[in-house]
């Protein structure tokens, strides 16, 4: 199919919307097995999948890991404040307040074009407290009031890359900022071999907050293929022990390492600065073949 800027139905498929956001091409794919779900495509790069019907349900490998997170965060169904740094189809936003009832959100997306396509495509629960602002990640970080955050997920993509302000320490400055006393963040990252990028991601937390921990795909870790991981940071302890075997039960299991052995996996790789920073690579077009 070519890609054509007009927003359209396919013809192929009545339900498939297609339609041009400041992204890209966005495309709200149905899912053949849940009758209102649909999976967010830009560019051809996956984003977010939705199952309105059933918000709890994370299809996605990296999503599931991070609800393994959010599920730790906090006592089970104990109200949360949580900032989210990219949007998408507010997946994780849906998530929370679905399993965490009466918690307060705050998701920044800086594509209006997209939000308000997700906003019609796929409504959020109107007694939701979900707040959705279109601005860029920092400047809407900024906007949290100091330790407000029991959780950040960072999860920003433009191009199928994280942008490069979004991986420096100043950046997690103003993330340490908005975050609660013993707060998490937890960021989606992705990379392949030589894991440069990765590598240096974890450098950059560990100059700024005590406890690290790292999901990811063993495949990954070796430097095998390119894909996500699950970065997760706080000035208190995680719970390394379960987010270990939840990660371990998934349907594609991921592995979790933490402490000396993920200081070593930096292979010495220096914290970045703003100064320093560059976007994560373009991942190999196999990737979403």
């Amino acid at each position: 199919m070519g890609k054509s800027r007009s927003g359209r139905r396919r013809q192929a498929d009545a339900e498939s919307v297609v339609e041009s956001v400041d992204g890209g091409l966005a495309e709200l794919i149905p899912d053949r097995d849940r009758p209102r779900a649909r999976t967010l495509v830009i560019d051809g790069a996956p984003q977010s999948h939705v199952d309105p019907d059933d918000p709890a349900h994370l299809s996605f490998e990296y999503q599931r890991r991070l609800g393994h997170v959010i599920d730790l965060v906090a006592p089970p169904g104990r109200p949360l404040q949580a900032v989210h740094l990219g949007g998408g189809a507010f997946t994780l936003a849906r998530y929370i307040a679905a399993t965490r009832p009466r918690s307060t959100q705050q998701v920044v997306e800086r594509d209006g074009a997209l939000v308000r396509l997700v906003r019609r495509e796929l409504p959020l629960d109107p007694n939701a407290r979900i707040r959705v602002r279109s601005t860029d990640a920092r400047e809407g970080l900024a906007k949290v009031p100091d330790g407000w955050a029991d959780l950040v997920v960072t999860d920003v993509f433009s191009g199928a890359r994280t942008p490069a302000h979004l991986t420096s320490t100043e950046f997690l400055d103003d993330v340490r900022r908005a975050l609660k006393p013993g707060g998490v963040h937890a960021a989606n990252l992705a990379d392949g071999p030589p894991l440069t990028h990765l590598r240096g991601q974890i450098a950059t937390a560990a100059a700024r907050f005590e406890h690290l921990a790292l999901i990811a795909d063993p495949a990954v870790l070796r430097g095998k293929r390119f894909g996500n991981a699950v970065l997760v940071a706080s000035d208190a302890p995680l719970p390394i022990a379960e987010l270990t075997r939840r990660a371990a039960s998934d349907p594609h299991p991921a592995r979790v390492e933490h402490g000396r052995t993920l200081t070593d996996f930096t292979g010495g790789a220096v914290p970045v600065t703003d100064l320093a920073a560059v976007a994560s690579p373009a991942p190999p077009p196999s990737v979403f073949r």
